[in-house]
């Protein structure tokens, strides 16, 4: 049998480019695979949808790709997944116009209503249709704030049934001149006590100082009971990673993101998840400091605070990934890859849990 498969290949079905991998498994065992299926290219605005396909194997074969969010000949993207306790899936994600580029964006040269703004749909028969899109920026996004960005990745529902969506948004500069670049990503989280009806902000972290700068981020909630964020870290720290823990759900951090130089890798994002038989918390990404290369599985056995590698997928280019637990026995990890670039394909790989304690 495969332990790895290509549900998405750059140039195939449609789309120029995929990226931007998302996976869960549904109530009925069913893996989803999400990403980005750029239509044009493989830049980061233009005509993208969110495309989805299912496995009712594990992984082992996918069915058709479909379109699971589309915004016309605009962007649809980010997608955040999350398989609530009633079976529903909810996908939230950002939209914004074709031509609203991450630099005129963070410039201020694109109006509101073009800009980033928030949306969710959910399924209820497994991921094989989806709901008509519901607006919730007014919500979740406060007046000012420039780039916005879910996840990347899943999110996750806690045990007390609260949904916790990870993302980051940048802050407008301070002074006269509102027409330069946001200097400081910013971190926050989106919050829904109701299975995803009404949302709202939970944690704010908005260092200006150049020492943490708080970008894509990814969260699992520890066996007890805290909620574990990890983030890509895009200032000089010590590594290029910073995490942080919540003991109230994610309203707040029990002390602001700090620098995570136990794992090693380039500035890119990464994706975690807690095993709890056994008990381990998992985080991917690449692990080759000099660039985007050597797709790599870290444990920690102390809720974040040391890590080890446990598997390389191989040494190859590598980027943006999720993680999933597949069954009892395999962990399924959904990631970007290619012989020359991290871009030309989207692999999953079925993990043995044995291997990762």
């Amino acid at each position: 049998m495969p332990t790895a498969t290509v549900p998405f290949r750059a140039g195939r079905e449609g789309y120029a480019s995929f990226r931007i991998p998302a996976v869960v498994v549904t109530a009925a065992g069913t893996l989803l695979a999400f990403c980005e299926g750029r239509v044009e290219s493989a830049r980061d605005w233009g005509h993208i949808d969110i495309v989805v396909k299912r496995s009712t194997d594990g992984g082992r074969t996918w069915g058709p790709l479909k379109a699971a969010a589309t915004n016309g000949p605009h962007l649809a993207g980010n997608p955040a997944p999350v398989v609530l306790d009633t079976g529903r899936i909810l996908l939230v994600h950002v939209r914004s116009a074709a031509s609203a580029s991450e630099d005129a964006i963070l410039r201020g040269k694109v109006p509101d209503a073009d800009g980033r703004r928030v949306w969710v749909q959910h399924s209820d028969d497994d991921g094989v249709t989806w709901s008509s899109p519901r607006e919730i920026t007014e919500s979740v996004k406060k007046p000012g704030w420039r780039w916005y960005a879910t996840t990347p990745g899943h999110a996750l529902q806690l045990s007390t049934g609260r949904i916790v969506v990870p993302a980051n948004h940048t802050l407008p500069p301070t002074g006269a001149d509102t027409g330069t670049e946001a200097k400081y990503n910013s971190g926050h989280c989106l919050l829904s006590d109701d299975r995803g009806q009404t949302w709202y902000l939970g944690y704010l972290d908005q260092n200006t100082d150049g020492r943490i700068n708080v970008n894509e981020t990814t969260a699992a909630e520890l066996p007890d009971g805290r909620v574990y964020f990890n983030t890509r870290n895009d200032s000089p720290s010590p590594g290029n990673r910073a995490d942080a823990h919540s003991e109230d759900g994610g309203r707040t951090l029990t002390i602001p993101f700090r620098p995570q130089a136990g794992l090693d890798g380039p500035v890119c994002q990464g994706s975690v998840l807690q095993l709890r038989d056994p008990d381990v918390l998992l985080f991917s990404g690449p692990a080759f400091p000099g660039g985007r290369a050597l797709m790599t599985l870290r444990a920690s056995a102390d809720g974040g605070r040391t890590w080890r590698p446990v598997f390389t997928a191989d040494g190859l280019p590598a980027a943006y990934s999720d993680l999933v637990r597949v069954d009892a026995d395999t962990v399924g990890l959904l990631h970007e890859t290619g012989d020359f670039g991290a871009n030309e394909r989207i692999v999953f790989r079925r993990v043995p849990v044995t291997g990762l304690t």
